[in-house]
C-alpha cells in the first residue's frame, strides 16, 4: 500500500536519526533526499530502492519545490512507499508543511516523522544551552531571510527585546544586517553571538563574539551555519565538549545506524 513518509533526518550526525525515521528508510521503495542529510543514512535503504536527489543550496536548486511535490505524488500513485528524507525536522524551515498540504489535497496517505532540528542540535554540540535558569527563559527559531515591508521594524523590535535566545537559520549571508537590526532596535551591542558551521559533524567549527565584533570574526564562515544570539553563548567557555573529544564516541560499537 502506498504511503509517503516525511522524515526528519536530523542535523548531520547519522546517529541522531530517530528509530522511526530509520525504519522509514529501510522500508522505502523510493527515497527523495535533500542536500543536508548525511549520505550514510542512504546505506540503510533496500537495494531495490530508487534514490532521487532533491538538494537545494543558496541560489541553486536541483529540483524546484513544485517538481518535488509532483514526484512525491507520482511515486505514491504507483503504489510505492516513498520516504522524503529532509535535513533536521521537516516542519521547521523544511517545507514539510507545504509537501504535506499537497499530499492531503490529493488524498495520498502520509506520516510525519519529526527529526532533531539543527536549531537545537548545533548549539548543544557547541556547548550552548538554549535555555538556562540564570540566562534565558525564552527561545525563538527564526529565518535569516528577513521579512520586508512596513512590518519590518515591529518584527526586529520584537526579536531584539522580546526573546532571550535567538536561533537563526540560513542567516550567514545576512549576518551584518541581522546584527545591525538587533542593535538598532535595542539589543545590547555586547550581546554574545555564536556561529556553528556543520554542527554535529566532524567538520563542526564554532566562532563566537558579540553583535559588534562577530562580522569580522566570522568573515570566513559559510553555510550551513546556525547563528545563536544571547547570554547563553557565554556558557560555551565551560560546556564545550564535542570539538574537544579525544575518545571514541559512546555509540561507536552499538549505534543504531552502525
Amino acid at each position: 500500500m502506498s504511503r509517503v513518509y516525511l522524515v526528519g533526518a536530523g542535523p548531520g550526525d547519522p546517529d541522531l536519526i530517530t528509530v522511526k525515521g530509520l525504519k522509514a528508510i529501510q522500508k522505502a521503495d523510493v527515497i527523495l533526499y535533500d542536500r543536508l542529510i548525511n549520505d550514510e543514512l542512504l546505506s540503510h535503504a533496500p537495494n531495490y530502492a530508487e534514490l532521487v536527489y532533491c538538494g537545494k543550496s543558496p541560489n541553486q536548486h536541483s529540483l524546484t519545490q513544485e517538481k518535488i511535490n509532483d514526484l512525491l505524488c507520482f511515486y505514491a500513485s504507483q503504489g510505492k512507499v516513498v520516504t522524503r528524507l529532509k535535513g533536521g525536522d521537516p516542519f521547521i524551515f523544511g517545507r514539510g508543511g507545504e509537501e504535506a498540504e499537497v499530499l492531503a489535497k490529493r488524498g495520498i496517505p502520509f506520516e510525519i516523522v519529526p527529526g532533531i532540528t539543527s536549531g537545537s542540535a548545533a548549539p548543544a554540540y557547541a556547548g550552548i544551552p538554549l535555555t538556562h535558569r540564570n540566562y534565558s527563559s525564552s527561545v525563538a527559531f527564526v529565518s535569516g531571510v528577513t521579512k520586508t515591508g512596513e512590518e519590518l521594524d515591529k518584527y526586529w523590535e520584537h526579536l531584539a527585546k522580546g526573546v532571550d535566545t535567538l536561533c537563526v537559520y540560513m542567516g550567514v549571508k545576512n549576518l551584518p544586517d541581522i546584527c545591525e537590526q538587533l542593535i538598532r532596535h535595542g539589543r545590547n551591542p555586547s550581546t554574545p553571538i555564536a556561529l556553528v558551521h556543520w554542527g554535529t559533524t566532524e567538520s563542526q567549527q564554532t566562532v563566537t563574539g558579540t553583535l559588534e565584533t562577530i562580522i569580522e570574526k566570522a568573515s570566513k564562515m559559510k553555510n550551513p551555519s546556525m547563528i545563536i544570539i544571547g547570554e547563553v553563548v557565554t556558557l560555551r567557555e565551560k560546556l564545550q565538549w564535542f570539538e574537544q573529544l579525544n575518545v571514541e564516541p559512546l555509540d561507536q560499537e552499538h549505534a543504531i545506524v552502525g
